[in-house]
């Protein structure tokens, strides 16, 4: 079994992980679901380039589709991978404790590319609140995500040494 220490603090960051990853996906949702709803009216104002672009939201710039698509996929990620987080960790057996460190990594990794999407977005140009709030999560979950990661393997570590080997004789 992993130690406590480190068991309490990957079970609090993976549920602070999980309320924040609710938040994007609800937000990152919203602002699809608004795009979808009000493209048809904005791109018979805009220029042909613009039209032809696959993925054009009638909100923020042009960087805008390409961060709200990521952060939708980061956050259901990252839901899937703090609730599935929560149950091994509760388990507390090496091999639960790898698997909820390496679901940790994929979503870390996912969410960095978000990061930087939304990084991309700010420098370019004004975005509306909803926007800002979105981008300010993802690049808070980049940071919780990444201590998260780090205490679950921490507490993969201290389960498999104290785990006693056993085998055949």
């Amino acid at each position: 079994m992993a130690s406590g220490g480190q068991r309490s603090m990957a079970s609090a960051l993976l549920f602070l992980n999980l309320i924040m990853y609710v938040v994007v996906a609800a937000i990152a949702g919203w602002a699809i679901n608004y795009s979808i709803d009000e493209s048809r009216n904005s791109l018979q104002v805009v220029t042909p380039p613009v039209r032809l672009f696959p993925i054009y939201f009638p909100i923020g710039n042009l960087a805008t589709g390409f961060f709200v698509i990521f952060s939708l996929i980061a956050g259901v990620v990252g839901i899937s991978t703090s609730l599935t987080g929560l149950h091994d960790v509760n388990q507390g057996l090496p091999a639960n404790m790898m698997s909820a460190a390496a679901a940790a990594l994929v979503t870390w990794t996912l969410t960095l590319l978000a990061m930087g999407l939304a990084c991309k977005e700010i420098s370019v140009s004004w975005r509306p609140a909803s926007l800002r709030t979105l981008e300010a999560f993802t690049i808070i979950l980049a940071g919780t995500q990444l201590l998260c990661a780090a205490s679950l393997h921490a507490g993969a570590h201290a389960a498999i040494l104290t785990t006693p080997i056993g085998g055949r004789v």
